[in-house]
C-alpha cells in the first residue's frame, strides 16, 4: 500500500502546489526542527495566511498531508480514499483560503529523504538548525548527516533565501553549497541576526526558579539593539528557534518591533523544555519529546543555570537515546560526564543504552549512591516519588521511544491534565 500511497500523495501534492503558488519556507536540522517550525508561525501567522505541519508529519506521506490540508488516514482504506479525494478537489476547484505560506518540517532519517522532499515540493526559503549525531545507524558519520541536510539550501534558486545557523561549522558551511541569498544568525560575533545577554527572566530578580518567567535576550542587527522575551520558553538553546524566526519575519518584511510581538506568542511544542509544577511542590522540566546527544547537553546546562534555594536537589532523569549505531557507548558516556560537570545532584536512568550515562558520571567522580538505573518508566517513576523533597528541579528526556513522558505523567501535581500538558497522549500512542 505505501508505494502506491506515496506516489499519488506526491503527484497530488505537485499539482496543488503549481496551481496555488504557495511561498514555501522548510526546516531541517538533527535537532530544533518543530521549536523553529513553530517559533516561524508565531511570527508570519500575524500578517499571513501560514499552515503548518500536523504533529510530526514531516517525511514523504506527512509533507503532503500537509500541503493537502488533512491528517493521516492510518490504516483505513476508506480515510486514505478520502484524502485523496481533498485533494483532487482542490486541483479541480479553488479554495480562497487556501495557505499563502507553508512552513514545513522536513526529517531526513535516511539517505536521500531531503532531495525526495525537495523534488515534489519546491522552497522558497530553507532554514537548517544544527547537524548532530542522529540516525547514525543509518549514516554512519555526522559528515553524511550534513551533507543529506546541505539538499535542502542545494535546492534553492538564486531568489531564494538560506537561514542558517553560524554557529554550527557543518551549518555555515552550507552557505557555499548555493547560489541563494543567505543570512545567519546565532550568538557568533559573524552572525548577521545575533542573540546577546540570553538568560532565565525572573519575575523579582534572582530568587528561585518559582518566580520564572523566560527568556530574554538583546537582539543585534544592522545596527539596531532590540530587547526580546520568550515568555513561555525556558531553554536558552531555544532562542536559536526565535533567531531563526527573526530572519524569515525579516525576509517576509515585517519589522522588528511586529517580530518580537509575534515572538510573545511563541510557545514551544508538547515535551520541549516545558515548566509543569509537580508533585510536593516540586518543579519538572519536560523535555521529553526526544533526545540526541547535543539536545540533552543544551538541556543539562539549562538546568545547571536555574537558581535553587539552599537544600534542594536538582535531578535528570534520562532515558536512552536511540538511532546513534556505533557511537552509542560513547555518546551515552559523554552525557553522564556532562551530568557532573553541570553539578546535577541525581542521576536516575532508564533503559539499557542508558546505563552507560551512569558509567560516564561515576567514572567522572559522581557518587555511585547518586545514581540510579531502572529497565522501565514504570519503576523509575515509583521510585522517584519517594526521593522527591519539596523545591526539587526534575529534567526529563529520553528518545521518544523510550516513553519518559510516563514518568512526567507518575510525577506530575495535576496527572489529570496529562492530556492537555504532555506529548504522545492520543488514543494511538496508548
Amino acid at each position: 500500500m505505501l508505494n502506491w500511497l506515496k506516489a499519488i500523495l506526491a503527484r497530488l501534492t505537485q499539482k496543488i502546489l503549481n496551481k496555488y503558488k504557495p511561498e514555501v519556507i522548510a526546516i531541517t536540522g538533527s535537532v530544533g526542527k518543530t521549536s523553529t517550525k513553530e517559533a516561524i508561525f508565531s511570527v508570519l501567522s500575524t500578517a499571513y495566511n501560514v499552515r503548518t505541519n500536523y504533529k510530526n508529519y514531516n517525511n514523504e506521506i506527512g509533507i503532503p498531508l500537509t500541503v493537502i490540508g488533512s491528517q493521516g488516514g492510518g490504516k483505513s482504506i476508506f480515510k486514505w480514499l478520502k484524502i485523496i479525494i481533498k485533494g483532487l478537489w482542490l486541483i479541480v476547484f479553488r479554495n480562497r483560503n487556501y495557505p499563502n505560506i507553508l512552513i514545513l518540517e522536513m526529517g531526513a532519517d535516511h539517505p536521500g529523504d531531503i532531495k525526495y522532499l525537495t523534488s515534489i515540493v519546491p522552497i522558497n526559503v530553507a532554514v537548517v538548525t544544527a547537524v548532530a549525531a542522529v540516525h547514525l545507524e543509518f549514516f554512519e558519520t555526522v559528515d553524511s548527516v550534513a551533507k543529506e541536510k546541505s539538499n535542502l539550501v542545494k535546492a534553492l534558486s538564486k531568489s531564494g533565501y538560506a537561514v542558517l545557523n553560524q554557529d554550527d561549522p557543518l551549518v555555515s558551511a552550507m552557505a557555499e553549497k548555493t547560489s541563494a541569498k543567505v543570512i545567519t544568525y546565532g550568538v557568533d560575533s559573524g552572525a548577521d541576526i545575533k542573540a546577546t545577554e540570553i538568560a532565565v527572566s525572573h519575575e523579582v530578580d534572582f530568587k528561585d526558579y518559582s518566580t520564572i518567567q523566560g527568556i530574554s535576550f538583546k537582539l543585534q542587527y544592522q545596527g539596531s539593539t532590540v530587547p526580546v522575551l520568550l515568555p513561555k520558553v525556558l531553554g536558552k538553546h531555544l532562542a536559536y528557534s526565535a533567531l531563526a524566526a527573526i530572519a524569515v519575519g525579516i525576509i517576509y518584511d515585517l519589522n522588528l518591533h511586529e517580530i518580537t510581538e509575534g515572538l510573545k506568542k511563541y510557545e514551544p511544542p508538547k515535551g520541549r523544555m516545558h515548566i509543569i509544577p509537580g508533585i510536593k511542590n516540586s518543579l519538572i522540566i519536560d523535555d521529553t519529546y526526544n533526545s540526541s546527544p547535543l539536545a540533552v547537553k543544551k538541556a543539562l546546562e539549562q538546568l545547571k543555570s536555574i537558581n535553587l534555594a539552599p537544600g534542594h536537589k536538582k535531578f535528570a532523569i534520562l532515558g536512552g537515546m536511540l538511532e546513534l549505531g556505533q557511537a552509542s557507548t560513547s555518546a551515552h558516556r559523554e552525557i553522564g560526564r556532562a551530568v557532573v560537570e553541570n553539578k546535577i545532584d541525581y542521576l536516575f536512568t532508564v533503559g539499557e543504552l542508558a546505563r552507560d550515562i551512569i558509567r560516564g558520571a561515576t567514572l567522572k567522580g559522581m557518587p555511585k549512591d547518586h545514581c540510579f538505573a531502572f529497565a522501565t518508566t514504570a519503576e523509575a517513576g515509583k521510585f522517584l516519588q519517594d526521593r522527591i523533597k519539596e523545591g526539587d528541579l526534575m529534567l526529563i528526556k529520553g528518545s521518544q521511544g523510550m516513553r519518559m513522558e510516563k514518568i512526567v505523567k507518575e510525577l506530575m501535581a495535576e496527572p489529570q491534565r496529562a492530556y492537555e500538558l504532555l506529548v504522545r497522549q492520543d488514543q494511538e500512542w496508548d
